[in-house]
């Protein structure tokens, strides 16, 4: 993925929630902010956009893509869903939200990265099957990459989120970055 020109930062668009937006964190140590910041030390010419909301479902981001998303950006990181599993949405519905979400970025021609979600165990097996079944599907059906699940070894660790253990704190997102940097910079790596 390179640029019109070489002077010119890879855009990249973190869309997502909480997750994403660093809720409750100091400034400049939200997800987007800290991946920048990585990738920078990797040398690569990276701009991320923190375009992420806090409460955001897959609804509210579909309602908010068109005004939201900046020109010229080159990827999406797409990470949201968490909410509606916490409020058990329908898992129908999200995954149709997601991919009127998918649709609507690649025809602004924006390749679209999916940072895989997972539902919460207490919301029984059925749902969280036909929950956790939509990301892959989705990566499936329009042959995009996932990265499948955004708090992979942050998730349920208390030491790495705030109290309400949802929320990455500083060390979370730390972990985060540290596991979805080598998918972002293999993303970087492949042609258009």
């Amino acid at each position: 993925m390179t640029s019109a020109k070489a002077a010119d930062p890879i855009r990249i668009l973190a869309y997502g929630d909480s997750l994403s937006a660093g809720y409750q964190l100091p400034a400049g140590e939200d997800f987007p902010a800290q991946l920048q910041q990585y990738l920078k030390g990797k040398g690569l010419n990276v701009e991320i956009i923190n375009a992420a909301v806090s409460g955001d479902t897959t609804a509210s981001g579909l309602s908010r893509l068109d005004w939201s998303t900046p020109e010229n950006v080159d990827l999406v990181l797409l990470e949201l869903g968490a909410n509606d599993a916490l409020q058990g949405l329908s898992t129908d519905k999200a995954k149709a939200n997601l991919e009127a979400m998918i649709e609507k970025f690649q025809q602004k021609g924006i390749k679209v990265a999916l940072m895989g979600m997972r539902a919460p165990p207490n919301m029984g097996s059925d749902y969280t099957q036909a929950f956790d079944a939509i990301y892959p599907a989705l990566a499936n059906q329009y042959q995009i990459p996932l990265y499948p699940f955004f708090l992979e070894d942050v998730a349920a660790q208390p030491a790495l989120n705030l109290q309400d253990g949802m929320h990455p704190n500083q060390k979370g997102i730390k972990v985060i970055v540290k596991n979805v940097a080598p998918f972002v910079i293999d993303l970087l790596n492949q042609p258009n």
